[in-house]
């Protein structure tokens, strides 16, 4: 789950369906073109292996919260991921091999047993999928990677936010795209615009949420909706 507090409750977004929304962010790039057909793909199903963990909020007894994507405990969480980029990887190799680098980088430097272990295997995973390529596809893997964040990241910067703010941490100082720094601005609590503007024309995404109180109980759903405007 990614989680945002709010006052004394919570709001959920589970993470395949923030994906998702990434996904809808790259196909409006003025960039598209130059992507690999496979790279919308894997930007859609980079959070796959989430899908049986979210189908339940699991609660962090020490903190009185639910958990999220970033304190879930770290055995399941690393089998979920391998799960999600096996499955991509069964669908297109491309899609696999950029899921892959986007997960192995979260764990570069961490000494965990299990983290390394991850980390290596999809790094062999990485070698084996690129022998399989064409030079230009190896090639353009890093700038589709980058892609891929930089959706991911937009994507975040939307649920972690409260509507019309930007105060987590992550994105004061802006979201990266190809090397190029974009500021968020919000136009009231419904538009949201990037300066400069990498995107071919406005569009709006929709993402569900769900609430939960303190006491574990879910008070609410509905659809977040966001207008980008250019």
């Amino acid at each position: 789950m990614i989680v945002r507090k709010q006052g004394n409750r919570f709001v959920l977004f589970r993470q395949h369906d923030h994906a998702l929304v990434s996904a809808d962010f790259a196909l409006r790039l003025k960039e598209i073109d130059r992507l690999h057909p496979s790279t919308v793909l894997a930007i859609a199903m980079h959070d796959v292996g989430w899908r049986l963990l979210d189908r339940e909020v699991l609660w962090n007894e020490e903190e009185g919260r639910p958990y999220s994507f970033m304190d879930y405990p770290l055995d399941p969480k690393l089998s979920a991921y391998k799960a999600g980029i096996n499955q991509v990887e069964a669908e297109d190799s491309y899609a696999g091999c950029l899921c892959s680098m986007h997960y192995a980088a979260f764990f570069e430097g961490d000494t965990e047993p299990a983290a390394v272990r991850f980390r290596e295997e999809e790094l062999a995973r990485q070698e084996r999928l690129k022998a399989g390529m064409k030079p230009e596809e190896r090639v353009g893997l890093e700038r589709d990677l980058q892609v891929l964040r930089f959706c991911d990241n937009l994507s975040l910067f939307i649920c972690l936010n409260e509507p019309g703010q930007n105060t987590f941490p992550w994105f004061r100082n802006g979201l990266v795209y190809l090397g190029q720094k974009l500021l968020p601005v919000w136009e009231g609590t419904r538009q949201l615009r990037l300066t400069p503007n990498p995107f071919r024309r406005p569009f709006t995404v929709t993402m569900p949420y769900q609430i939960f109180n303190a006491a574990r109980e879910q008070e609410e759903e509905g659809q977040l909706s966001v207008d980008m405007i250019c």
